[in-house]
């Protein structure tokens, strides 16, 4: 049991949900609001250096948004204990103290923070800004011990002209990371990133594929990096660049998939929804590492986001579920059969407009490697659905734009 909160609650096993309205934590399978932080909360800081923000809103007025409501982009869960969100028009990020059920710090930022990662290894938060809404002056800064209770900074990194970052996420299997990579704008390379010192270690030319890079993924099985690619002229998207870990080699073309690669939590798949031929691509990686195609599912509707969950019908399977970034349809994919639902009448998601960040206007996240439940944001509230029944177990409204959503586990 997770030790009670001062509400005497447990604080675990719960989603964190930031809206416009604030932080709402909801509890799954009771489909019970725990706790609502609103947006004129205090941010109550715990640090004698912060008394100057004792008397802080959480989401202050004056962000040029009238009325007041919070604006989000980006959350990190640091190992349960603490969750970091962006605040892009307040050049900022909250930390918010899981245990304690508050915000207890804001640290300053370059202008509009709007992505951030965790890098377990090292114990630091990577934050990508834009600078303005063009994404004119973009920098990338990291803030070092994300997980220690104390007054946290965030630090500039040398590198300019980024137009996003990619860290291999650790698993069950790789605990231990020690690169990541950078894109930089209308660049075809990968800058490879010692996650330690900040230096670029090596740039991966991807100039004779004529690819700028996108998105990443890496699976441990193959020990391949999958490069979504996008041309100059961005017409036509070119397939992935497979990129061999250990060598940094560019393989070359993954067959001729194109569009975002997803890997499930084992390495064992991977999944891209492909724009050109409205296919859910679906390739296995044996355990000898050998990368295959093994099926091509239609795709009902443009995917917006992607997650994964256990099989609950068979051991060691995965299923994926997918938002739709247009419409009130929602997919689960057996991996292993191919088999196709669709779940009807979600409701409509945010438009694109509304969602400016970059990343799906349609979220879905899972409740941890082994749970049973998603939630997926429309425009104007909540679905919590149950992957093991795939059907939908409860709305709940009056959350608006709430597609900023952390899973908290075991605390």
């Amino acid at each position: 049991m997770a030790p009670p909160s001062p509400l005497g609650l447990s604080v675990g096993n719960m989603f964190y949900v930031f809206s416009d309205e604030g932080i709402t934590v909801l509890q799954p399978s009771e489909c019970e609001i725990r706790r609502h932080m609103k947006r004129t909360e205090r941010i109550v800081a715990t640090y004698r250096e912060n008394i100057r923000l004792l008397k802080d809103e959480m989401c202050p007025k004056g962000e040029g948004v009238s009325p007041q409501h919070c604006v989000w982009s980006s959350a990190v869960n640091v190992r349960d204990k603490y969750i970091y969100v962006t605040q892009p028009l307040l050049s900022r990020l909250l930390v918010v103290d899981i245990q304690a059920q508050k915000v207890v710090q804001a640290i300053s930022t370059d202008p509009f923070p709007v992505k951030m990662l965790y890098d377990k290894s090292h114990d630091q938060v990577w934050v990508m800004t834009w600078g303005d809404m063009e994404k004119t002056h973009p920098t990338l800064q990291v803030i070092p011990q994300a997980s220690v209770g104390e007054v946290h900074r965030a630090i500039r990194t040398t590198f300019q002209r980024v137009t996003d970052f990619f860290i291999p996420p650790t698993n069950l299997i790789i605990t231990h990371v020690r690169f990541a990579f950078v894109f930089l704008k209308n660049e075809p390379a990968v800058h490879k990133i010692d996650l330690e010192t900040f230096h670029r270690v090596k740039t991966i030319s991807l100039k004779n594929y004529s690819c700028i890079p996108v998105s990443m993924a890496y699976t441990h099985l193959s020990g391949f990096y999958f490069v979504q690619c996008q041309s100059k002229s961005r017409l036509q998207a070119p397939p992935q660049l497979l990129i061999d870990s250990v060598t940094d080699a560019v393989i070359g073309p993954n067959l001729n998939v194109s569009g975002r690669p997803f890997v499930s939590p084992d390495g064992r798949y991977i999944v891209t929804p492909d724009p050109r031929s409205s296919k859910l691509m679906v390739q296995t990686v044996s355990f000898q590492g050998e990368l295959s195609l093994n099926q091509e599912l239609d795709e009902p509707f443009v995917i917006s986001d992607v997650a994964f969950q256990p099989s609950f019908v068979e051991s060691n399977q995965h299923v994926v579920v997918a938002t739709s970034g247009s419409g009130t349809d929602f997919l689960f994919a057996d991996l292993s059969s191919g088999l196709v639902e669709v779940l009807r009448s979600l409701k409509e998601p945010l438009a694109p407009q509304a969602w400016p960040w970059g990343g799906p206007n349609r979220v879905v996240v899972s409740s941890g490697l082994f749970g049973q439940y998603l939630v997926t944001p429309s425009a104007e509230s909540l679905f919590i659905l149950n992957g093991k029944q795939r059907t939908p177990h409860c709305e709940v409204s009056d959350i608006k734009r709430g597609n900023t959503v952390v899973w908290v586990g075991e605390v």
